[in-house]
């Protein structure tokens, strides 16, 4: 198992690769919520082992306020750093699809 910080500036699909954007755009969530991230990452068997809600990627310095989305999780995993995140991006989306439906 390996442990890797997420951020959530690195599933969002209106980050370019250049801040951080780490999946495809196509699998990336607009606006993802640290607390989504969290329940798509325990639902996937995920460990979260640590939760800051206020810490921002550094990579955001150059963007405007509304691109910047606080939160940063460490978790552990037994895939990789981006398998991880494209399952977590994948997950998040099915979360927001059941929500509408409702």
């Amino acid at each position: 198992m390996s442990k890797f910080v997420i951020w959530a500036n690195e599933i969002d699909s209106r980050i370019p690769r250049k801040y951080g954007r780490e999946v495809p755009k196509n699998l990336a969530v607009e606006k993802p919520n640290i607390d989504e991230i969290i329940d798509a990452a325990k639902s996937l068997g995920i460990t979260v082992i640590e939760i800051n809600r206020e810490a921002l990627n550094p990579k955001l310095a150059g963007l405007d306020d509304e691109l910047r989305i606080k939160g940063r999780i460490i978790v552990e995993s037994k895939h990789g750093k981006s398998k991880t995140l494209k399952l977590i991006a994948q997950k998040v989306r099915e979360f927001r699809k059941a929500r509408r439906k409702k």
